[in-house]
């Protein structure tokens, strides 16, 4: 039908309508529609699918203007509803999945992390986190596990990375506790349907008072005292909505260093020990405007605008020298848009295009000379060249294939090799910062996988087999002097299985030979005097003598047989 349509007017007009509808903001039939569309068309998306009068019923796809898929699920007027999936930013990878009513996520579904992990599986109502639910870390931990209300965890376990509880979770009504993996109370006061209504008090991990005063619906919202871990007051007034609104700030000596009044004023922000966090605007409670941000020892981080507590708009950042690290622009606080990092000498290190906070397109720099121009993808050079100092092509990557090189924030090599879909694959090198070789070999999927070496820092090394970036099957290590120290095998990185320990000064000379677990000697094995007799065999645990064995002198003579305990003898036959 749009092919018939002449009118640039008509055009407009149809486009406009369908916009303000809010039903599709834009329909793709072909790239001349595009084209005659010339009305900054790369804010828009548009769909591929079924339609039925301008609005999508059935299975379709949204794509960005780049052609880049961003949802692909089932429709019903113009609306998501059913089952569907989200993409991320470059459309290769699912974010999120699971069921819609009326363009929202209602019902069963699942967050995901970029290697695949599940972040987050449980229920949604009105696009907000609803009921019963499971969180997990990018590592794989679960870290909670309960209930949902409106959004905010309500009942439930909340758990750290070893699997420790850290903090419980009660749906009271009424007067309760929150506690942390410690069991110390970190919150009590009253509550309303599992969120925090009322008068209540916060602490810290040492149970000192951080905070008293009122709530509503789990935020801090009325009348409201702010302290310091010294028990100074840090701010006394009114909250609204978890925000800072009406009120006094003082500084760690108890000075009135700022007021605010309806959240506006210019304001001071500090860290507990009286070093200077922030300072800046405020409206609406928040950061709002010009403002200054320091880390905890005093040094400059962030000179830059905000926008609703956000950095938005330019900005700059520095190192802790008080060279600038970055300047250009932000959304959301990170890097978007044209910017230039800059080396802690001062030296320009990348200019170009940023995108959430990684590089999206542009020039690397190393010593001032040009080492790298092209595109980016997750930070990983994907489509361009790289050069030598004398300006030389020496390698160029298509779609993240090619050999290519990477570097450490100071501009000393990081590793070099071989790369496949922007990752690591084929043979390669890594160095430690100072400059020395960390490991040689191979790679698949980003990862050691095969033959390789490892280089400590100190310049003993290991060598043989590795699998996803850890030590496996058999193996060995040298030291500095290029002496055999041990050779066995391994299991998840650790010597488990049958292996061999040698003296260091002595050539070949073995040490021990048995069993290994967890890196402990555990199990079976012998031990060895440095002229080679032996010296004792029997059962190992953690590394120690644990059960029974013999023990010999340097001349090969039986001086005790029996029991052992955690490396002591305790009972003699």
């Amino acid at each position: 039908m749009l092919k018939k349509i002449k009118s640039l007017y008509y055009i407009k007009n149809l486009f406009s309508y369908i916009d303000e509808k809010r039903k599709i903001k834009l329909i793709k039939y072909n790239k001349s529609f595009q084209k005659i569309l010339d009305i900054g068309i790369n804010n828009y998306i548009y769909f591929k699918g079924k339609y039925i009068i301008y609005e999508l019923n059935g299975k379709g796809k949204e794509y960005d203007y780049e052609d880049k898929l961003i949802f692909e699920g089932e429709y019903l007027n113009g609306e998501r509803n059913g089952k569907g999936k989200e993409y991320n930013f470059y459309g290769d990878k699912v974010e999120f999945e699971g069921e819609y009513l009326k363009g929202q996520k209602n019902g069963k579904g699942k967050e995901i992390y970029d290697n695949g992990d599940i972040r987050f599986e449980g229920e949604y109502l009105n696009d907000k986190k609803n009921g019963k639910s499971k969180e997990y870390s990018w590592l794989g931990n679960l870290i909670f596990e309960g209930e949902y209300i409106n959004g905010k965890k309500s009942v439930g376990t909340i758990y750290d990375m070893k699997g420790r509880i850290k903090v419980k979770l009660n749906n009271v009504n009424g007067k309760g506790k929150e506690y942390n993996q410690q069991n110390k109370i970190i919150f009590e006061g009253e509550y309303l349907n599992g969120l925090r209504n009322g008068e209540g008090k916060e602490y810290d991990d040492k149970g000192k008072l951080i905070f008293e005063g009122e709530y509503l619906n789990g935020e801090r919202t009325g009348k409201g005292k702010d302290y310091y871990k010294n028990g100074n007051l840090k701010f006394e007034g009114e909250y609204l909505n978890d925000k800072k609104w009406e009120g006094k700030g003082f500084d760690i000596s108890n000075n009135i260093v700022y007021e605010l009044k309806n959240g506006q004023g210019l304001i001071k922000e500090y860290y507990d020990d009286g070093k200077l966090r922030f300072e800046g605007e405020y409206l609406n409670g928040k950061r709002n405007g010009k403002g200054k941000q320091y880390d905890e020892y005093g040094y400059l981080m962030y000179e830059v605008e905000y926008l609703n507590g956000k950095i938005l708009g330019k900005g700059k950042e520095y190192h802790k020298n008080g060279k600038l690290k970055y300047e250009g622009k932000y959304i959301n606080g990170k890097r978007y848009g044209k910017g230039k990092e800059y080396y802690n000498d001062g030296k320009l290190r990348f200019e170009g295009e940023f995108i959430y906070g990684f590089h999206l397109k542009g020039k690397y720099y190393i010593n001032g000379k040009l080492e790298y121009e092209g595109e980016y993808r997750y930070n990983k050079k994907w489509n361009g060249k790289g050069y030598d100092e004398n300006g030389n092509i020496i390698y160029e990557l298509i779609n993240g294939n090619g050999k290519g090189k990477e570097y450490f924030e100071n501009g000393e090599l990081k590793f070099e090799g071989e790369y496949l879909n922007g990752k690591r694959n084929g043979k390669g090198k890594e160095y430690w910062d100072n400059g020395n070789l960390s490991y040689e070999g191979e790679y698949l999927n980003g990862k050691r996988n095969g033959k390789g070496i490892l280089y400590f820092y100190d310049k003993s090394r290991f060598e043989d087999k590795f699998l996803n970036d850890e030590r496996h099957g058999k193996g060995k290590i040298y030291d500095k002097n290029n002496k055999l120290e041990f050779e066995g095998e391994y299991l998840n990185n650790c010597k488990s299985g049958k292996g061999k320990e040698y003296y260091k000064y002595n050539k070949l000379k073995l040490k021990f030979e048995g069993e290994y677990s967890n890196d402990y000697k555990n199990g079976k094995g012998k031990e060895y005097h440095a002229n080679g007799q032996l010296k004792f065999e029997g059962e190992y645990l953690n590394g120690k003598r644990s059960g029974k064995g013999k023990e010999y002198d340097i001349n090969g003579k039986l001086i005790f047989e029996g029991e052992y305990f955690n490396g002591e003898s305790i009972l003699k036959y």
